[in-house]
């Protein structure tokens, strides 16, 4: 195949969408934040089940308090008291009131709750009401908070610990959730040496495994280690047979630029099954990128420089991750973007899309965003940064004040 046949970040996530999400399982409830949603929530029965006290005071009738202040306080007599957990024992008269604490049930014939701080206790039968309240006020009404019938969660949400408490209420033990993607990582290149090593002349640390690793658990995946390849066919070629045996992607980071792509493509090629989709993308940096599938099953081949790694995988692996995981909204990987203004002109290649690495700063309550130039090999400029801001494709570079998206890390 001609290298780099260059494909647009837009065409790689068309190749992406066509990936299926991975099975479903059965979690507790209180393993289920982070995972992805594979079944809609409904509510069953209305929460809360009961009208309850929202404060800590005395539930009334309305209509009893009108007109009350501190200058003119209305007397009510106390009729007894609402004990948590339990259905009230007496009902509310005219004139009368009775002791709730927040989230009691409000007894029969009660449309409102004074809180204590508005009343004063003239003995152990009465109380005076310093200030009126309307009908509803400081009560929160049977089904006030999750409807019956009303959909709370739909499939493909991911669960943060707010819907696992929404769950809980719903009385959900345990959560219908997709599979995550089991990642392997390969870290290649015999110039690449363990952490644990002192490098010699011409070898360095393996760093993208350890910033892979946190990226793919980050996108919600979980990672493997494959270890270290060395630039020898069999080598390698072991190394992801057995990633796509114990797992869903294999990461090759190294041997996807131009002086390593025929041993590389000859390595995925000669895998049962394997189809290249990918061999190249308009991307800076991170341009060297590969992408293969056999069956459900995808490799990536990313850059070994560091910087590019990293933005490959925040750009179009995280995406890939989050579709195999059943998320719904999977192709921006990044949880929100921020509006910046440039500090100055960033220049740009058309036909790509750029990714520089910024600082942001706030001034006049705006975002401004300096960037941080330097080679795709100094991860230092991701260290200092505080986002990426992307130049689209068809611009030429973005001019000192102009308004700009940036992905914070």
């Amino acid at each position: 195949m001609d290298f780099f046949r260059v494909q647009t970040t837009q065409q790689v996530k068309e190749i992406i969408k066509s990936t299926k999400p991975l099975d479903e399982e059965d979690v507790a409830l209180e393993d289920a934040a982070g995972r992805i949603l594979a079944e809609e929530c409904i509510v069953q029965d209305a929460f809360p089940p009961f009208d309850r006290s929202a404060m800590d005071g005395y539930a009334v009738q309305a209509q009893d308090t009108f007109g009350a202040s501190e200058s003119n306080p209305t007397p009510l007599e106390v009729l007894g008291e609402v004990r948590m957990g339990e259905r009230p024992s007496s009902s509310i008269q005219p004139g009368g009131a009775i002791k709730i604490a927040t989230g009691g049930m409000l007894p029969e014939g009660a449309d409102a709750v004074v809180m204590v701080e508005h009343t004063q206790v003239m003995d152990e039968h009465t109380i005076q009401v310093l200030r009126g309240v309307a009908p509803g006020e400081n009560v929160i009404h049977r089904g006030e908070d999750l409807k019956e019938g009303e959909k709370i969660l739909e499939k493909g949400h991911l669960l943060r610990p707010q819907d696992l408490g929404a769950l809980a209420a719903l009385g959900k033990v345990r959560v219908r959730v997709y599979r995550r993607p089991q990642v392997g990582i390969i870290s290649s290149g015999d110039e690449i040496v363990p952490l644990e090593a002192i490098p010699k002349d011409g070898e360095i640390r393996d760093t993208n495994r350890y910033t892979l690793w946190a990226l793919i658990k980050e996108a919600g995946g979980i990672p493997f280690h494959l270890g270290i390849a060395s630039d020898d066919l069999e080598d390698l070629q072991g190394r992801i047979a057995e990633g796509l045996s114990q797992g869903d992607v294999v990461l090759i980071s190294g041997g996807s630029s131009i002086g390593t792509r025929d041993f590389t493509v000859e390595v995925i090629e000669s895998l049962p099954g394997a189809q290249i989709l990918l061999h190249g993308v308009a991307v800076s940096p991170g341009k060297p990128t590969i992408l293969a599938k056999t069956g459900e099953k995808m490799i990536w081949g990313l850059p070994g420089h560091p910087v590019s790694a990293m933005v490959i995988f925040m750009i179009l692996v995280a995406p890939a991750l989050w579709r195999m995981g059943g998320r719904k909204n999977w192709e921006t990987p990044r949880p929100w973007a921020l509006k910046a203004q440039t500090s100055r002109n960033i220049p740009s290649a058309q036909g790509r899309e750029d990714y520089v690495r910024v600082k942001l700063r706030e001034q006049d309550g705006m975002l401004i965003a300096t960037p941080i130039f330097g080679k795709s090999g100094s991860i230092s400029t991701m260290v200092k940064g505080d986002g990426l801001l992307r130049i689209a494709m068809e611009s030429e570079g973005v001019q000192e004040g102009e308004e700009v998206e940036v992905w914070p890390f």
